[in-house]
């Protein structure tokens, strides 16, 4: 039996196919981030972004100063007008309150959407140019740099696409 089981063992292991990889793909990284920040496309899309947030925050804040003057006003009456006309007032409030949400969510998913639009309208336009710069320099694979841990500095294209893109789209 011990033979066997060794006959069997011997048999598995120097019958295990053995494979190895050997590549002749070129591989580029980059770092898309900075590649978006700083290209002339993206900086002018990331700036569209930032001034919808900015418009979207100033409105809130302004909505929520308005709540805020509004419930100080209601603790102010609570002493001097009836209990039912503060219930009134109280609950007039809270619906305003409700609307704020409501508007403050709307405004989060059309921000998000418009923002994942305006990123998919930018890829859009320059992934035809990377692909173009990959066809030209033979790289098969781009990574983005972010997933790599080390690398050698002359498989980094960031500033390659950076100048690329500046180039091809106005």
């Amino acid at each position: 039996m011990k033979l066997f089981r060794y006959i069997l063992i011997f048999l598995l292991y120097f019958n295990t196919n053995y494979s190895w990889a050997y590549s002749d793909q070129n591989i580029g990284f980059a770092d898309i981030d900075l590649v978006i920040q700083t290209t002339n496309i993206g900086n002018s899309t990331l700036k569209k972004i930032e001034t919808l947030n900015n418009s979207n925050v100033d409105k809130l804040k302004e909505f929520e100063k308005e709540l805020k003057n509004n419930e100080n006003q209601i603790n102010q009456k609570k002493n001097l007008i009836s209990s039912e006309e503060y219930e009134k007032e109280v609950l007039k409030f809270k619906n305003r309150v409700k609307d704020f949400k409501d508007k403050k969510n709307k405004m989060k998913i059309n921000f998000n959407q418009t923002k994942q639009n305006e990123l998919n309208n930018l890829f859009k336009k320059i992934n035809p140019v990377i692909q173009n710069y990959m066809n030209e320099n033979s790289i098969g694979i781009l990574l983005n740099s972010k997933n790599i841990f080390i690398g050698s500095k002359k498989l980094d294209i960031t500033q390659n696409l950076i100048n690329e893109i500046n180039n091809k789209i106005k």
